[in-house]
């Protein structure tokens, strides 16, 4: 195990079908944005509160995983190509993980390649 340097994130984007996620997340590999897109298949059930109202929805979770680096056109192209008026962009650090998982990673994200 190797630190990751604060380098290396994980970020949470919700998506009302899974067709959405699917076209979401190929996009964002084949862009480079992101190294690798798990897509939660099972829907989970979101409670939350838009324009003033309580809303319940069943949305389908990405966990991508990126560079730093690469957050600001990441967080960009989920803008563009999201059906929502405000998609959920939520950014975790990793503090650590696999040394060769990491320099795998590092190198899907990077630009030019």
């Amino acid at each position: 195990m190797v630190r990751s340097g604060g380098r290396i994130r994980i970020v949470l984007v919700t998506c009302g079908s899974r067709i959405e996620a699917r076209r979401i997340a190929r996009k964002l590999v084949e862009a480079r944005l992101a190294a690798c897109v798990n897509i939660v298949s099972a829907p989970v059930e979101s409670i939350y509160r838009w324009k003033g109202k309580l809303e319940t929805a069943r949305e389908f979770l990405l966990v991508i995983k990126t560079a730093a680096s690469r957050l600001g056109a990441l967080e960009k192209e989920i803008k563009k190509l999201h059906s929502y008026e405000v998609p959920e962009f939520l950014v975790l650090s990793v503090s650590a993980g696999s040394a060769d998982y990491l320099k795998w990673l590092g190198e899907s994200v990077k630009v030019g390649e």
